[in-house]
């Protein structure tokens, strides 16, 4: 397997190629003879770092969506314009929620920027599930990821509008890959809102390994508790991962700390680092 950042909110200093960072998360992922789009970062900017990697959308298979966050989905348009008409498209069947983010008391919508009707006229072969999926011979969607630790909790300022008001998103359509590796469970995660612990321990569940091989993509812990990090890099260490990618809404301080755990074995996954396991 062949992991490429095709979107982050950073790119590594001296990049050979001129590539475009936002914030959004993209990555192309090459398996099983098949090329997979998983999330397509805020913009549409995402096809242009595909042609600079040497790939283009009319080559993707799939097109996997993390969840219903615009800075993850928010591609989309773009991608399916320029794709196969029989691309597959495979993401929760509640993604199309109307999100908010009401942090620091400012309002403001973060959900899907386009209406479903809109997204499936473009073309593609749609499949909106909350279970499990293999979609190569090694690789998963995951499907709704259980929610079991005592200390992996939502962000109270991510919320859903509803008839009664306001009531805390809890993501439910947050969506990750588990491919099986050669020596172990690795996990690609777009925003990883379910929870790290919670989603290797599901990847365990889902694929029958025992081991965590790898993480790569978003683990959101910038945003969450002390406690919560804490305890997650706790785990993560025990599990004792060959390589932890990770970017996104992991942010500086906590990429830090995962270099600090992890040494060599830790890659901060900018635009265009590629993954091969």
């Amino acid at each position: 397997m062949k992991v490429t950042v095709a979107m982050d909110n950073n790119i590594p200093i001296s990049a050979p190629l001129p590539l475009t960072a936002e914030h959004g998360a993209a990555f192309l992922i090459e398996i099983d003879g098949k090329t997979i789009l998983y999330d397509t970062g805020q913009t549409g900017a995402v096809t242009g770092n595909i042609a600079l990697l040497g790939k283009h959308p009319a080559t993707l298979d799939m097109v996997v969506i993390s969840h219903g966050h615009y800075d993850h989905v928010g591609g989309l348009v773009r991608v399916l314009q320029e794709a196969r008409k029989d691309v597959e498209v495979i993401m929760h069947a509640k993604a199309f929620g109307d999100r908010w983010s009401v942090a620091g008391g400012k309002r403001r919508p973060i959900g899907v920027p386009f209406p479903e009707d809109y997204l499936r006229s473009l073309g593609g072969v749609w499949d909106l599930r909350d279970t499990p999926r293999r979609l190569t011979p090694h690789l998963w969607f995951s499907g709704s990821v259980p929610r079991v630790t005592d200390f992996e909790f939502g962000d109270a300022w991510l919320v859903l509008r509803g008839e009664d008001g306001d009531v805390q998103d809890p993501i439910d359509d947050d969506a990750v890959l588990f491919c099986e590796g050669e020596r172990g469970l690795i996990v690609i995660g777009g925003c990883s809102h379910s929870g790290l612990v919670n989603i290797v321990r599901y990847g365990f569940a889902v694929t029958g390994l025992d081991k965590l091989q790898g993480w790569v993509g978003g683990t959101h812990l910038g945003p969450v508790s002390k406690d919560q990090q804490d305890k997650t890099i706790a785990q993560l260490v025990a599990w004792e991962p060959e390589f932890v990618a990770a970017n996104h809404c992991t942010g500086f301080a906590m990429m830090a700390r995962l270099r600090e755990a992890f040494g060599e074995r830790f890659i901060p996954a900018f635009v265009g680092e590629t993954v091969t396991a």
